[in-house]
């Protein structure tokens, strides 16, 4: 019923758009500081990239034939409850609220604390503590923000994508014409001396630039609404992409043009840096406010989404409290409490860790329902074949399996190599056990 409802308005240019504006975020600007400090190397930095960049094509191409044949509310949610049933679905909700989305908030705010307190010429090692108070101050505005109703937050929203692709346009443009002393090799395609295998340095590297690739699983949610899905969808999801990937690659090298991979890896604030390089201490500046703007978008972004996840749930009365969750603002219906529950969740995680350490959690943990959501294409194919799917993923069942392979890749290596972080993630994830089933229990009790 849901897809005779929706207009089929969406034409392909609208599409590729979306896909574009939906995947590029903060995390280009940040994210060459983990990856080469990852990898050691110019050439497997951008190896990295790369293979993120193909890997994101598999999985939205393969992703979007559920959005297109399942277009419910709850997207992700609504596919593994169908293939797996209500306790995976529960899981995923459960993961999104206590650490997806908080773990998205903190990072990006303290990656806006950092780059605000470099731009006024502050050491960030030097003044952590301002920088978690910014950061805390920032999430605390915003969220505020969003409990004035959707069109202030849409507002932000229209005015930090057109920011962001400014500082993007201009570090590309006059860092590949820079003239410098910095050279880079692309091959012999090979780790730094100080890491330890080709494999690990590649996961490493390849979990860090994840996150800046994160936001293709939206994208396929547009399938219900296209005039052509069949034959647009995956034109815009490989064409969108694929032109997320050569920015993603060409910033890489613009960056490589005027820093070295060491001089990278070695600073919080890459991008700024680059452009204070390239257009001299004003001119870097600028840059760097559009960064901030860009970031603050981001930021809004994820609490503008986020509240709407446990709000959900709480509706489904899948949450403990889950009144108090469900709870709206008289004016501008609001889930604040869920918004609040989201705050302070994301405000602990500031205190307790990086912004590395926090994206790598939180990319690892989404990962695995990612993989699961790869599956569920063949499972579904084979289990509901006269399932309406108006869009089919191409070469099938290649692509699937590519995904599915990449997933296991990223979750297994972040288990070896990074096993503290990544046992932290699936605990806080299994302590949504007890309360899917304690829950469950009590609805049992009442009936």
């Amino acid at each position: 019923m849901l897809q005779q409802q929706l207009k089929k308005e969406i034409g392909f240019l609208a599409a590729l758009t979306t896909v574009i504006g939906t995947v590029i975020g903060a995390g280009v600007f940040f994210k060459p500081t983990a990856v080469y400090s990852s990898t050691g190397s110019a050439s497997l930095g951008l190896l990295a990239w790369f293979i993120g960049g193909v890997l994101t094509i598999c999985a939205g191409l393969t992703a979007a034939e559920l959005s297109a044949a399942i277009p419910e509310t709850g997207g992700m949610m609504a596919y593994l409850k169908r293939t797996y049933g209500n306790l995976t679905a529960f899981l995923l909700g459960w993961a999104q609220t206590v650490i997806y989305f908080p773990a998205n908030i903190a990072a990006l705010a303290i990656i806006f604390g950092t780059q605000t307190v470099s731009l006024f010429g502050l050491a960030a090692n030097d003044h952590k503590m301002l920088i978690v108070g910014i950061a805390a101050a920032t999430a605390i505005f915003l969220t505020l923000l969003n409990f004035l109703g959707a069109k202030a937050a849409g507002g932000i929203q229209t005015v930090a994508t057109i920011c962001k692709l400014i500082p993007l346009a201009l570090i590309i443009i006059f860092g590949l014409l820079h003239e410098g002393s910095v050279s880079f090799q692309l091959f012999p395609v090979e780790p730094g001396p100080e890491q330890s295998s080709f494999l690990t340095a590649l996961g490493a590297g390849l979990l860090a630039t994840m996150f800046a690739y994160d936001g293709w699983i939206l994208v396929g949610n547009i399938a219900g609404e296209m005039r052509n899905p069949k034959k647009d969808l995956p034109k815009a999801i490989i064409l969108g992409l694929s032109a997320v990937m050569a920015i993603y690659l060409l910033i890489n090298v613009a960056f490589l043009m005027v820093m070295s991979a060491a001089s990278l890896a070695g600073t919080d604030t890459p991008a700024s840096d680059a452009a204070e390089l390239i257009f001299g201490s004003m001119g870097g500046k600028l840059v760097s406010i559009g960064i901030l703007i860009s970031v603050f978008g981001s930021i809004n972004g994820y609490v503008m989404t986020g509240m709407r996840v446990p709000y959900a749930m709480a509706m489904e009365n899948k949450l403990p409290f889950s009144k108090w969750f469900a709870k709206l603002s008289s004016k501008s219906r609001i889930p604040y409490n869920s918004g609040l529950f989201i705050l302070l969740i994301a405000i602990i995680m500031m205190f307790i860790g990086g912004f590395n350490t926090l994206t790598d959690m939180l990319i690892f943990v989404i990962w695995i329902f990612y993989t699961m959501t790869f599956a569920a294409v063949i499972i579904l194919r084979k289990r509901e074949p006269k399932l309406v799917r108006p869009y089919k993923v191409p070469l099938y069942p290649v692509l699937p399996v590519i995904s599915i392979l990449g997933g296991l890749f990223i979750v297994i290596n972040t288990l070896l190599t990074q096993t503290v972080l990544a046992l932290c993630g699936l605990a806080i994830t299994a302590l949504g056990l007890p309360i899917y089933y304690g829950m469950r229990s009590k609805h049992i009790n009442e009936s």
